[in-house]
This record gives structure tokens, sequence and C-alpha cells, in this order.
């Protein structure tokens, strides 16, 4: 078995690892303990994220900390202490009052990686509102969709973004009374019902104190919207009470430890972008990176090296493009105060964990978790040996399983290492959704017996390591075999001349399905049937006859969601000539 050994910690001021030995505190943890490294709010009751976020920490000794530097595009700097970011985040929550928005209702916000946008979500939060944010490269139709189900109060956006995207939609979104704009200069009654407000000068006006209300573990907190392979996105609610698995995964698998500087890739219309990039970190209080560009290698470099990042988050679809590069990045950038990376958004394939410890000289710690568990389940912790391709190990408090599912009502677990079924996790955390907005049915499905059923197909090993197969609806029934499309694709990218790989199910009356894979290649490399021919004989070699593809089709670019995933179901339903679903997470192809 390939294992990558655990790697010396470069922790700048000499802190061990929160998490030393995996079992010990496995089997010692307590949610309860986790809950008493946490304030609660101070003489009223509950427990608040934004609380905990931001003001624990401008309220003792380090308020002067910077807790957001923002990178903006145009080369300009914003840094926002934790003193500062309480006052602001005040301002917010009090112009909510002032607009009367009711502890509940949702605030969405439409608009890129800007201040605004992390100053909206705390102070939502502050407020007892929930937050509900969008990606600002959506198309007018899946905002309606998402505005419309969410009940939306409050927008929070640009002009630009609101002219384009939203002006023509007012008619159908009765319920959406305000719109604060955070580039307009002046305030507008657009009709009876919708306002155009300037947020500059909103938060100029309001006052920078604010007493948060008795929060309610169990108050609606978060919205985040995931598209299923057909019909309506579906709105995951979390609770405030989640904000104990937020600190906890960024205690135990970010291992933040105090003057860390922190950098999430994610947009915040992803739930990593929210989980991980606005509030794990700013709950451990370290110094969080937000960059307003888009990807760009160089540019990505250039700020591991610059603002001298320690543990970075990002996607496998970020790696992969670092990997097509000819370039070995330690030659040009200094990287040596970086030391810890992980990945999430799809599996991460062996080949990129490889990459990562040959050039940037970290393994990348792959971890496992969906916007319905709201945060890390599954990871390869800093103080674990990587088993390359490999989810990890559950995290202390979570129980986690594969099991096979009997009927609607009962499922069975599979206690033999090596053997294939749906991978499930015992309810109970603090971050587990606690529905479905407006489809209560929907959610019960997803729980049979005392199992939550994630949908995806894994495997346990015989040392407790997980191993992602496939989405259940991505499996390809091929002569009596059950192949896992992850398998093929990563044995592909083994070849050097692949960059991407996605494989689907093609239907064959004689075999059930056959394999086949969409390769898009790494620069320079030319498609041929040569290239093609040995490229099955690649897989082949590799997987053998039952499980390599009996097809391979060059694409310039595989489809992917904004989150980075490869959208197999949208390979399939192109293929196969079928209604391609909801395609609001698209990310634009080109």
């Amino acid at each position: 078995m390939d294992w990558i050994p655990i790697t010396k910690s470069r922790n700048h001021e000499g802190y061990p690892p929160h998490l030393q030995d995996y079992h010990t505190t496995y089997k010692a943890f307590s949610w309860d303990t986790i809950r008493r490294e946490l304030d609660g709010l101070p003489g009223v009751a509950g427990l608040n994220m934004a609380h905990e976020a931001v003001d624990r920490h401008a309220n003792r000794d380090h308020g002067d900390v910077l807790a957001i530097r923002w990178l903006g595009k145009d080369g300009s700097v914003r840094d926002f202490t934790y003193r500062e970011l309480k006052e602001q985040t005040n301002r917010f929550a009090n112009v909510l009052s002032q607009l009367g928005i009711e502890q509940g209702e949702r605030i969405f916000t439409l608009a890129g990686r800007i201040p605004e946008l992390y100053i909206a979500a705390l102070g939502t939060l502050k407020y007892k509102g929930v937050f509900c944010p969008l990606f600002s490269a959506f198309g007018p139709e899946p905002i309606f969709q998402r505005l419309e189900r969410g009940d939306a109060k409050v927008l929070v956006t640009t002009r630009r973004l609101y002219e384009q995207k939203v002006a023509h939609l007012r008619d159908r979104l009765p319920h959406l009374q305000h719109i604060l704009l955070v580039d307009g200069d002046h305030d507008v009654e657009v009709d009876r019902v919708t306002q155009l407000w300037s947020l500059p000068t909103c938060l100029n006006d309001a006052s920078s104190a604010f007493t948060l209300p008795p929060t309610d573990p169990e108050d609606m907190a978060l919205l985040h919207f995931t598209s299923g392979t057909t019909g309506m996105p579906k709105g995951a609610i979390h609770v405030h009470h989640a904000v104990l698995t937020h600190y906890m995964t960024g205690k135990y698998v970010l291992d933040f430890h105090p003057g860390d500087v922190f950098w999430c890739t994610a947009d915040p219309g992803w739930v990593t972008g929210t989980s991980y990039g606005i509030l794990a970190p700013l709950l451990h209080g370290v110094t969080n990176i937000i960059d307003e560009a888009e990807f760009n290698a160089e540019r990505w470099y250039h700020i591991l090296e610059t603002q001298r990042v320690n543990v970075w988050y990002t996607a496998p679809t970020a790696i992969r493009r670092l990997m097509r590069l000819d370039i070995d990045p330690r030659q040009h950038y200094d990287l040596s105060q970086l030391r810890l990376i992980h990945s999430v958004g799809e599996p991460l394939n062996p080949e990129a964990v490889h990459w990562g410890q040959d050039k940037l000289g970290l393994p990348i710690h792959d971890n496992w978790w969906q916007t319905e568990t709201g945060g890390v389940m599954i990871a390869n912790f800093p103080t674990m040996p990587i088993r390359p391709g490999s989810m990890g190990r559950p995290l202390p408090g979570i129980e986690a399983a594969i099991v096979h599912r009997i009927d609607d009502v009962t499922c069975k677990v599979i206690d033999a290492p090596d053997v294939e079924g749906e991978l499930a996790l015992k309810p109970g955390w603090p971050l587990m959704f606690r529905g479905y907005l407006h489809d209560e049915a929907r959610y019960r499905k997803c729980f049979v017996g005392d199992w939550y059923l994630s949908g995806d197909l894994a495997k346990r090993d015989a040392d407790g390591y997980f191993w992602f197969v496939g989405r259940a609806d991505d499996i390809i029934k091929t002569s009596g075999h059950m192949v896992g499309p992850f398998e093929v694709e990563s044995a592909l990218m083994e070849h050097t001349a692949v960059a991407e790989a996605g494989v689907i199910g093609v239907p064959e009356p004689m075999i059930g399905e056959l394999v086949k894979a969409f390769v898009a290649l790494k620069p320079g490399v030319e498609a041929s049937e040569k290239l093609r021919l040995e490229l099955l004989g690649f897989a082949r070699q590799r997987l053998g006859p039952a499980v390599a593809p009996k097809q391979i089709a060059f694409q310039n670019t595989l489809p992917k969601n904004k989150a980075g995933k490869i959208m197999r179901r949208l390979l399939k339903a192109r293929e196969l000539g079928l209604p391609e679903g909801d395609l609001s997470t698209l990310e634009t192809e080109t």
C-alpha cells in the first residue's frame, strides 16, 4: 500500500499539533469540551456564531490582531483588525434593525469576494438573520430560484449585478423589499415594495455599538443551496450550534495556532467559502486572507509567498490547473512558511497528492464533507500518514460507517474491510443540517434507520481509512462489475499527457454499461488516434479489462461546477441526449 509518512511540522512558534494521537483523542472526545472552549453570549442565553468569531476576540486583548486582509484584483489592500471587524459588523446589524428586518429572515448576498460580503455575513449572524450567499456568476434564473425559494427579504449586491441580473426579476419577487448596493451613492425608491439603498451611507449612519440578542443554538443561521441532478436547488438549513464543528475542525483538521495566516480560495457562494473562508479561521483568531481575483497561478504563488501563508485550503480543480503548468514553484517562490495544505470539493487523485509532495514540499491532505454536513467529517490529519486517494479517517465526534440500504427504513452496517457500500454518518454532530427549506419530505429521505445516508459510495480499509468510490448515481454497472468513476479517472491521470478525466457509463445492451472516459490533455499535447489507443492500453494495464474504459473522447475542457467538481451527470446527459437538469452551478465553459 502506498503511504506518505507524517510531514514534520513547520509551526513557526513551535506549537505542537492539536491532534497528536488520533485514537486517544477520538476515544476521549466530547462536544461539551469543545463548547467550553467558546464563550457563549455574555449575560444572555445561547450561542451566536458571529460573537464567537469576532466579538470574543475583539473584547479581549486580541482586538488589534489582523482578522482579514483583503487583496483587490487591482492591487489594493484593505485590512480589518478584530476590533474594526466588530464595529463594521455591528453597523450592518444596526442597518438591518433600522430597515425593520425581523430576526430569522433571510439576507442574501450576490457579490464577488469583496469586504462588504464578509461584513454582511457576520452582521447578519449577529442580528439573528439568516445568511444566504449566492455566486456572483449565477445567471438571472438561478438567482431567481434561490431568492424565491429562500423568501429573500434583503439582497446585498453591486449596481452592475443588480441591473444585469436582478432588476427585471422584481415583479416575480414580492418578498424582496430591500436591496443594499455596496457601491450605491444614494437611495432610490424603485416602487411601493422595493427600495434601493446605498450601503456605504447606511453603514456610515449606523451606530458601531450593538448588543447581540439572545440566540438559541438551534436558531437558523445559514442557508446554503445545493443542486441535485434534476429539479430545483435544495436549501440546506444550518443553525448557530454549527459553530462547534466549525471551531473543532479548525482545531483538529486545519490545525490553527496563534499567529497563523490562513487562505481559503473558495467563494462564499460555495459552502466551503463560508464554513472555512469566513467562520473557522476567525473562530481561532488567526489572519484570514481573501483574494478578490479569480485563479491565476502566478498570482496565487505570489500570495502564498508575500502573505507568508501557513495553512492553505483549496480545491482539486485548482491543484490540477497548477499541475498542468511547466513550473517548479519552489524554484521561483519562497514557500517555506507554508506548513499544511488541504483540498476539498471532490476526491483528490493520488497523483495530485504526490505532486504536492514533489513540487510544494508538502503532501496535500484530502478531506470529505458535503453541503448537508456543513463541515469536514472525514480527513487526513496533519499527524497521520496519508494514504493517497483516501478521504482519511472520521473526525472526533463523528461516527461513520459503510452501509447497505435494505429498504426505505432499514440499512445494514458492513463491518468487513474493503467492501463497497454507501457512506453513512450517525446523526447528532452540531453542524448537521436541520432540513431542506420548504421540503421536509426530501429531508426525511436522507435518513434511514439510525443513519444519515450521504449518497456517496465508499469503502473502509482495515486501518480505518475511508475511500471514495463514487456517487451512488454515478456507479457504472458493466458485465456484472460495479465500477467507480473516480478509480478510472485517477488511473488515467497517472499518464503524463492527461490533465483531467471524467468517466461515465454508457448503456450497452450486451454488458449493461460500458465505461467511457472524457479526457482533457495537458498544454502542448495533441489529441490523436495514436494517443487514444495508448491511453486505452495504459488504463487497461493498470485497471484490468473489466474496469478500464472501452472508449475515450478528447475534450478541451470538462464541465465543472463553480466548486470545481467535474459534472459527470452533465457529461452523461450530453452523451445520451438527455435533459441537462439544473445548470445554475455550471462553471463557464471555454
